[in-house]
């Protein structure tokens, strides 16, 4: 059975303010009255919000309690249709329901419910606390479900390892005629590149040093164009290989054009030896190199903004993902897949480290979420002709000491280091909107880079 977009409720943001009500009843009935409304927003009684609505059931009771077949389950698009020339008005599928989602409008004269405005809602766009969302990471589970896992089960990840989610998720979608290179890290640490003559990938992999991974990949890939074969050469990096000794190579590759997909997994910091700091490390976190004590109170330099300096090389694309927004993500696979057949594409991924961020397993994706909430993370993508956009705008940020408060490694921070990330936050915020209003560097005539006009020495 495919999967299907929904419309998501998320109650701890539900103000009652009812503006979804009144833009659904514009939209389907040309009303301004929420009772024309094919949703309710409705006080639960302890100070919060329910949502009845049409939950689009995969075994609706609504199509089961129809006698006269009005109501069907469209196979395609997961939304129950309702058909005007067959209802009979009988009313029996609002007792089916026990969601309230579908019901009688008097000012109408029949059965109402959603049907999600042809994969645009209405109500979703008027939302301004983000308590409604439109889902379509469906698309994922539809295009690549099927695909192959092109890594064994039972990896040696930590318990509820964001890397290894994104690993699979990577190598599925990219498929199986890459070469691989895994870095020292948490990647080949899982057991990717192997151990005892075993591995872990089903692809070519190897576990090149720190300093070299880009250069050797460049070697395989050309090696391949002479033999006349396209492969996919893929990096699978940490932020400390990438951001600290092995940035030489990585300038270098970016800087020639080198034909490869180079994704940073970044969990800010080497968290596969022992936790220490690298320089994708934020301001103030702890880690086993900058402790925390009555001398010391974790990392004294901000974070180097390493995706940002790919930008300043014009690779041919650059994007900043997040597991906990998988669309998104997947988009940027899609873009960078096809950029790194002609240039270097370079892909920074957020991950969130249970282990060594403190932090319970099961809130990894949470907190993955609130860094981009709270604009701790940044999701934009970068090409030289398009410029730098936004692709996840947060224009109303959730403030960012409810991110530094679900992280153990932020525990300690003083009302002044708090003060220091947020205004930090600030400038690259800035910056960044900053880029992403510059004008593209190519609309049909000569113009200069978009870059030149915000980064300085250009």
């Amino acid at each position: 059975m495919p999967a299907y977009n929904t419309i998501a409720f998320d109650a701890d943001r539900c103000d009652g303010c009812g503006a979804c009500m009144v833009a659904c009843a514009q939209a389907k009935a040309a009303s301004d009255s929420p009772r024309r409304a094919r949703l309710e927003v409705l006080p639960d009684g302890a100070g919060s919000f329910a949502l009845a609505m049409c939950r689009q059931c995969a075994d609706p009771e609504c199509v089961q309690s129809c006698p006269a077949a009005a109501l069907s389950k469209n196979t395609e698009t997961g939304i129950i249709d309702w058909d005007h020339d067959k209802c009979v008005n009988c009313l029996l599928c609002t007792v089916g329901c026990g969601y309230a989602g579908i019901a009688l409008d008097e000012a109408a004269g029949h059965v109402v419910k959603c049907d999600q405005c042809a994969g645009d809602p209405a109500c979703v766009r008027a939302c301004k606390s983000g308590a409604l969302q439109y889902l379509t990471t469906a698309r994922i589970y539809n295009e690549v479900g099927q695909l192959e896992d092109l890594f064994v089960p039972g990896l040696a990840g930590c318990q509820g390892c964001n890397t290894e989610l994104l690993i699979r998720h990577t190598l599925r979608r990219v498929g199986p005629n890459t070469v691989l290179a895994a870095p020292p890290g948490c990647v080949p640490g899982m057991g990717v590149v192997g151990y005892n003559g075993m591995t872990g990938c089903k692809v070519p992999t190897f576990h090149p040093l720190l300093t070299n991974t880009p250069a050797m990949l460049a070697g395989v890939k050309r090696f391949y164009k002479r033999k006349g074969r396209a492969v996919t050469a893929l990096a699978l990096a940490g932020d400390g290989g990438a951001s600290d000794v092995g940035f030489q190579s990585l300038s270098g590759a970016a800087e020639r054009g080198e034909e490869m997909l180079y994704l940073v997994i970044d969990n800010e910091g080497y968290m596969n030896t022992g936790m220490q700091r690298s320089s994708c490390t934020p301001y103030g976190a702890w880690t086993s190199t900058t402790p925390v004590g009555h001398e010391s109170h974790g990392k004294t330099q901000d974070a180097k903004n390493l995706p940002l300096l790919m930008v300043g090389h014009r690779c041919a694309y650059v994007a900043t993902a997040s597991t906990a927004f998988m669309t998104d993500l997947y988009a940027k696979l899609d873009k960078a897949l096809q950029a790194c057949e002609t240039g270097f594409a370079y892909l920074h991924v957020y991950s969130p480290c249970t282990t060594g961020w403190r932090f319970p397993s099961r809130k990894n994706i949470e907190v993955a979420r609130k860094a981009v909430e709270s604009n701790f993370a940044m999701l934009w993508e970068y090409t030289p002709k398009a410029g730098l956009r936004l692709t996840h705008p947060v224009d109303d940020p959730a403030p960012v000491k409810e991110y530094l408060e679900a992280v153990g490694k932020y525990r300690h921070l003083s009302v002044g280091q708090i003060a220091h990330i947020e205004h930090h936050i600030a400038d690259n915020v800035a910056v960044i909107k900053q880029l992403a209003t510059a004008p593209p560097a190519w609309r049909g005539e000569p113009v200069a880079d978009p870059l030149s006009r915000v980064l300085p020495g250009q």
